[in-house]
């Protein structure tokens, strides 16, 4: 199982609603939770409403600490590979950083998760 993230944004396009557009979209798969859990990102990616996160500019500084966590100690973070190879660390590192990128360009986009 995996877990897709968007960040999205709504635009009065002059029609009879808003037009939703997504800025971006990533996937991360479900094995990597112990890994953000170390990190502290776990909630801000699989579960933002609990951290009371609406919008991309609300996940730059969690990001940006839990990255310098990884990338600082990856033979600790190496350590919650998957046994069963789905998922690395340093796929997921790519994912936070893409994330991040991606928050830091559209700071009022609205996060959503699903998966």
């Amino acid at each position: 199982m995996s877990l897709s993230v968007y960040l999205t944004m709504q635009v009065d396009t002059g029609g009879p609603e808003p037009r939703t557009f997504e800025l971006f979209d990533g996937y991360v798969t479900n094995n990597l939770k112990d890994m953000a859990k170390a990190a502290n990102i776990y909630l801000h990616i699989w579960r933002p409403a609990e951290k009371n996160v609406t919008t991309a500019a609300d996940l730059i500084e969690p990001f940006t600490r839990g990255l310098h966590q990884l990338k600082s100690q990856p033979k600790y973070f190496k350590e919650f590979n998957p046994p069963n190879g789905w998922g690395t660390y340093e796929g997921f590192v790519k994912f936070v950083e893409d994330y991040l990128t991606s928050c830091r360009e559209n700071p009022k986009a609205l996060v959503s998760a699903n998966g």
